[in-house]
């Protein structure tokens, strides 16, 4: 169960609640699910994630838009399941562009679906040559005669649920002069003619990672999110305030993670016993069962407030959210090390929780924007 009392000062009492309701459903539906045993498994364990979350309406907060809420939801889930979680986070980054864009049409046709869980988003963004580098996109979206159309070519890869997905919202170029302003965002159904699953890409814990191709992939014009001008767009913007909002939660998905080597490793530490006594008793146990709370306790008020502040009203959490996302994931990554560490030998057993978590852990520290990328960003907002 999610400790709600080290953060309560940014909760209202419907996130208490939803802690309490939703870390009863992890642990009880998501804590028993077996790890997939190979990519495939992932996959069909993914969609089946997918169904779950969406019958229990985990992904309401989604809709609306209320980040504290988010952040409980991916706390409490990825302290269960790694693989729950990143089928959330991915909902939330497909759903919510079209959330900011205000595009009724695409409302219409995928809200509900994705909320419910009957239809699975990816967030289309990284490319070979363009990662830190969201703004140097290969990828292009070129009008389609005087139909209003667009037509897709490019590649991207590190896509998650790619080759699952039911629709990918996806950034492209539309006017290279113009570099990030330049960049439009649409939302594409899987089933497009010319839009190809290229392969997969396999990671150390079980995630459905892929690589995926635009051929001439032709859309109508009412799949574009951004605001269209002289050619250019407003995509790239529309990516980052969609980033903004969701980067704390990255840093709670860290925290759950966190959270359940802690327990895992408060549990041995205590049963264990060594040199006829329990490890707890060792102050080197000690010290590192003190750090790794005191880290824990430091990286969720740090995500909380940027939520709170969010749902405060505040028009950009661009610091807030950089500073939880940087101090979680890398807290997060020590704190689970160090569990493996007290575990001993079965801190590295592949069916052990903490083993788990530890390959799980490592990528959060990349995705969304890179550690280092986050520290320019909260650079840049300090020398503002």
């Amino acid at each position: 169960m999610i400790d709600t009392a080290s953060v309560r000062a940014f909760l209202d009492e419907r996130h208490v609640t939803l802690a309490a309701r939703v870390g009863e459903f992890a642990t009880r539906v998501l804590a028993p699910l077996a790890e997939p045993a190979d990519d495939t498994a992932a996959r069909a364990q993914a969609r089946e994630l997918l169904a779950m979350l969406g019958s229990a309406r985990w992904f309401e907060p989604i809709r609306d838009q209320d980040w504290r809420a988010c952040c409980v939801v991916r706390e409490a889930l990825a302290a269960a399941s790694p693989l729950a979680d990143a089928v959330f986070a991915l909902q939330a980054l497909g759903v919510v562009p079209i959330l900011l864009s205000g595009n009724d049409a695409m409302r219409k046709r995928w809200l509900d679906a994705a909320i419910e869980g009957r239809a699975m988003a990816s967030f289309a963004m990284t490319e070979p040559e363009a990662g830190s580098d969201a703004a140097a996109l290969g990828a292009t979206a070129e009008r389609d005669g005087d139909g209003g159309g667009y037509v897709l070519s490019g590649t991207k890869t590190f896509i998650s649920n790619a080759g699952i997905a039911d629709f990918y919202t996806v950034f492209a170029t539309t006017d290279r002069t113009r570099k990030d302003k330049g960049i439009g965002c649409f939302v594409v159904p899987a089933d497009t003619p010319g839009l190809r699953f290229v392969r997969p890409l396999v990671l150390s814990s079980p995630h459905p990672l892929g690589e995926i191709a635009f051929q001439q992939a032709r859309i109508p014009g009412e799949c574009r999110l951004d605001a269209d001008g002289k050619g250019g767009g407003e995509g790239f913007k529309l990516g980052l305030a969609t980033l903004d909002r969701v980067r704390a939660t990255v840093g709670a998905a860290a925290c759950g993670m966190a959270g359940r080597a802690l327990t895992e490793a408060l549990a041995h530490a205590k049963s264990r016993r060594q040199f006829g006594k329990p490890i707890a008793d060792f102050q080197l146990i000690q010290e590192k069962l003190a750090r790794m709370a005191t880290e824990l306790t430091a990286a969720r008020l740090l995500v909380y407030r940027a939520a709170w502040e969010k749902d405060q009203g505040a028009p950009r959490v661009t610091l807030e959210a950089a500073m939880a996302k940087a101090y979680a994931t890398e807290a997060a990554q020590r704190i689970v090390d160090d569990a493996v560490q007290i575990l001993g030998g079965r801190g590295v057993l592949a069916d052990h929780p903490v083993d788990r978590l530890y390959r799980s852990v490592r990528a959060l520290r990349i995705y969304e924007g890179t550690t280092e990328i986050q520290h320019l960003i909260i650079a840049g907002q300090l020398l503002k």
